[in-house]
């Protein structure tokens, strides 16, 4: 049976977590003297007294071995952080219904950035606060946040890191967990401080630029603004660009260049196809709207970079509408919500590690069929990858396009058509936000119907939470383990 009260205490805690940043965007509220300040406060109160009940009661309740137990908290805190997340929307009237209330808020704390909002400058100050905020929970997962909190209430850090984490590699950057959680939240609020003073120092306000860092370093990719950063300065796209592209790097990897142990870093397989596929296709498109659109030579570099950074990175900030491009841009930018970015950053998505896996096993396939006898070990750079991992990745890859054609299906048989279901699908399931047809760039999310909402927000979480952690709930092993 399941720990069902230390479960509740788990749950407690994030409520209570939760309700600090409510209270903290009833501040901003009260700073700029908007009318969404009760709705927030109000929020609060319920967040907190009832994240008060549910832990209280059971703050002294221990046990070990909570594996179980730690998948359900893993998958289950974010829909309930994101029922309580909704309370701020509904309350201030700022979102009509609670299915679209919680889209929205389930879009931000899976870092997605799938909006119903049709006029994000009309709303208050507190509430678009609120909205940037939940990236900023999300960005590095709620649950690595609270890793360094849980295990003085019974849970091992651990396990909540790997059910979490559930990729191809949990490396941990100190021997404790709680100082691995540590150390990836100060590189992350350390990114986060650096792109605000730089945003600032192209006169955007304190405000936008805080907003638009918890977006970025979390690859969220909710903006401040209706048009998101297309009417921002060049310099502005540039350094939104270059922030897109260190969320989209393993942190661990940051820790390392601290260190002084730039090896690491320059050596590193998954980074060099990165910057390389990053380059590739910006090369691409930015060839193509030069010839083709006649677009000025800078203009032509800038947006291609910035949209395959936020595409690949999984932020999903547009400067413009790429769905009116030509059609084999347009394919492009499709396959490149397919990619990722890498293991151990903000980003959603596959990640590049699996993809260099896979194409590495085929290319040893290959080599098989005319030595059978041979023995060769698959590497990434000089690592050499078990074949569990192999398995492992293969498996995720194939559950990823069956769970992908699935929602597809689901999202026509809702009433959307097909370019706008795949897009739909693939930008929920990647985290990234903007997708194609009726969800494209210059549009949102609020003519999907209300079925196909609650579609979509599986996909989010099935994709943040990278399929298994989630699945393994509904597994009949899983309830029948003693």
């Amino acid at each position: 049976m399941l720990d069902k009260k230390i479960i509740l205490s788990a749950f407690g805690l994030a409520l209570i977590f939760e309700s600090l940043f409510m209270l903290l965007c009833v501040g901003v509220s009260m700073i700029y003297g908007e009318a969404d300040r009760n709705a927030l406060l109000i929020s609060f109160a319920i967040t907190f007294i009832t994240g008060m009940l549910c832990w209280l009661p059971n703050r002294k309740h221990k046990r070990e071995n909570l594996k179980r137990e730690s998948f359900v908290v893993v998958t289950l805190v974010w829909v309930i952080m994101s029922i309580f997340g909704s309370l701020p929307y509904v309350l201030s009237h700022s979102i009509g219904n609670f299915t679209d209330a919680f889209f929205e808020t389930i879009s931000g704390f899976t870092t997605t950035g799938a909006s119903v909002i049709t006029n994000i400058e009309a709303l208050p100050h507190g509430i678009l606060f609120w909205r940037s905020i939940t990236h900023l929970i999300g960005g590095m997962g709620i649950i690595v946040l609270a890793v360094a909190v849980l295990p003085y209430f019974g849970f091992g850090g651990m396990q909540l890191y790997s059910a979490e984490a559930a990729g191809v590699t949990n490396e941990k950057l100190h021997p404790k967990i709680t100082r691995t959680a540590k150390s990836l939240w100060a590189i992350y609020v350390v990114l986060i401080g650096l792109e605000t003073i730089f945003l600032m120092i192209g006169d955007m306000p304190l405000f936008d630029a805080l907003c638009h860092s918890f977006g970025t370093i979390a690859s969220g990719g909710f903006s401040t603004k209706n048009d998101s950063l297309a009417s921002y300065s060049p310099y502005i796209q540039y350094v939104v660009t270059v922030f897109m592209l260190f969320a989209g790097t393993n942190f661990a990897l940051f820790y390392f260049l601290g260190k002084g142990q730039w090896k690491k870093f320059v050596t590193n397989a998954e980074i060099k196809v990165y910057f390389g596929l990053i380059v590739t296709a910006s090369f691409i498109i930015a060839c193509t709207l030069y010839v083709l659109n006649d677009a000025p030579l800078e203009s032509s570099i800038r947006t291609a970079i910035f949209q395959v950074s936020s595409i690949v990175t999984s932020t999903g900030f547009v400067t413009t509408d790429y769905t009116l491009w030509h059609p084999y841009l347009i394919l492009i930018i499709f396959l490149l919500m397919f990619s990722g970015a890498c293991v151990g950053s903000t980003t959603g998505g596959i990640k590049l590690f699996r993809h260099m896996i896979l194409l590495k096993n085929i290319s040893i396939e290959f080599k098989r069929m005319t030595h059978p006898s041979a023995i060769i070990p698959l590497k990434i750079g000089q690592k050499a990858i078990s074949t569990e991992v192999v398995y492992k990745v293969l498996a995720f890859l194939a559950l990823y396009v069956i769970i992908y054609a699935i929602g597809t299906l689901c999202l026509t048989f809702v009433g959307m058509d097909i370019q706008s279901a795949a897009g739909a699908a693939a930008t929920s399931m990647g985290g990234i936000g903007p997708g194609l047809g009726s969800v494209g760039p210059v549009n949102n999310f609020l003519s999907v119907p209300l079925l196909g909402k609650w579609i979509l927000s599986v996909l989010m979480l099935l994709g943040r939470l990278e399929l298994f952690s989630v699945l393994i709930l509904f597994s009949p092993n899983f309830w029948r383990h003693k």
